[in-house]
């Protein structure tokens, strides 16, 4: 994709990108990414941060020598860091005539579709006043039921969300890593022997790793973005793919785009819980493109309410896919195995005919999601 094509962009910056050899904050390092991006803003192009970073740079500052262990110091690092992570960024880009404005998410703000859709205006409007939004997860306040998971996932949620046109991973190695040692300069299509390249490495200041950065990129490509891993640790590197030159693995998008909701309903939403259902439901939903009715439903697990996404699975608990439910769980205990016209009378309030209707249903196999 040529720089003209690129209207918006997202960039996220791994821990290992902005620290320096003694575990501090590298504030040059983001000084010099500051300047790419005000480059880039200064053409015209939309651009987006999602920065990992604040544990790091509070671990310094608390004393830590290595990463915590237990939740509470984690959250503190975090609240300590995110200060010091945020000053360093808006000083570099106040230098160059922009504002830094920090949004901090969990995983409950992608849950709920109008807080979903807010993060969507709030970013809008800080473009639009020239600001650069400086994204992070909450680490001070979230824990494994609400955190987004690793700001390789949020930066393909916050891609995404915001229809950007690219998303470059930045981390402190050239690329994916191919079997005879070289770089994988191009991925087309996600296969097995493409995870498996994913080499585990050991991290003591991030949490992701390659697995996570190559599903990330498997997200986005399925949203119609284009996807680069690279070595943020060069100067230049950013300015240098937006020109074209061969940096690090491009993802190339894929051709059909899913559309927004249902792509918001596969991987954005957490489910609140699941719906078993009968042979014939699987059948119908799999291969007809049918709503899933009542008379389909087994049972269900999970305490959730009209409006959640919850997942969808077969007899042998295998995950068959994902959709807006428009009854609670209690609900459902009253009314699964019945026809339409039976359930009425069981629910006190006016429901719809279907348990979850087909534009609010999405078949899995048509996305990359770790269920």
């Amino acid at each position: 994709m040529s720089a003209k094509k690129i209207r918006r962009l997202v960039i996220k910056i791994g821990t290992k990108v902005l620290t320096s050899a003694d575990k501090t904050l590298d504030r040059e390092r983001i000084k010099e990414i500051a300047e790419q991006v005000s480059t880039l803003k200064d053409r015209g192009m939309d651009v987006m941060l999602v920065t990992s970073g604040a544990i790091g740079a509070g671990m310094s500052m608390l004393g830590f020598k290595k990463r915590p262990v237990k939740l509470e110091e984690l959250q503190a690092s975090a609240s300590v860091g995110q200060n010091r992570l945020m000053h360093v960024y808006s000083e570099s880009f106040r230098a160059k005539g922009y504002a830094a404005g920090q949004i901090l998410l969990t995983q409950e703000d992608f849950n709920d579709r109008r807080r979903y859709l807010n993060i969507k205006y709030t970013i809008e409007s800080l473009l639009k006043n020239k600001a650069v939004p400086i994204i992070n997860e909450n680490d001070t306040v979230s824990t494994e039921e609400i955190r987004c998971g690793d700001n390789d996932r949020l930066a393909a949620l916050v891609a995404d969300l915001c229809g950007a046109d690219k998303l470059i991973i930045l981390t402190d190695v050239d690329g994916l890593i191919g079997e005879d040692g070289k770089i994988v300069n191009v991925v087309s299509v996600f296969t097995p022997k493409v995870y498996k390249l994913a080499r585990a490495v050991s991290c003591d200041m991030g949490t992701g790793g390659m697995a996570t950065k190559l599903e990330s990129a498997e997200r986005v490509t399925q949203a119609g973005i284009e996807c680069v891993i690279a070595n943020g640790r060069k100067k230049g590197n950013i300015i240098k793919i937006i020109e074209g030159e061969d940096i690090g693995t491009t993802f190339k998008s894929a051709s059909v785009k899913i559309l927004a909701r249902k792509r918001w309903i596969a991987f954005s939403s957490r489910p609140k819980g699941a719906l078993h259902v009968d042979e014939g439901a699987k059948e119908a939903l799999l291969s007809g493109n049918k709503s899933l009715l009542a008379s389909g439903v087994l049972g269900s697990n999970g305490n959730f309410a009209s409006g959640d996404v919850v997942k969808v699975v077969d007899k042998d608990s295998r995950e068959i896919a994902r959709g807006v439910v428009n009854y609670s769980s209690s609900e459902i205990a009253k009314i699964k195995g019945l026809k339409t016209g039976e359930f009425k009378a069981l629910v006190a309030r006016k429901g719809r005919d279907e348990v979850i209707h087909k534009d609010d249903l999405v078949i899995l196999s048509a996305f990359a999601i770790n269920t």
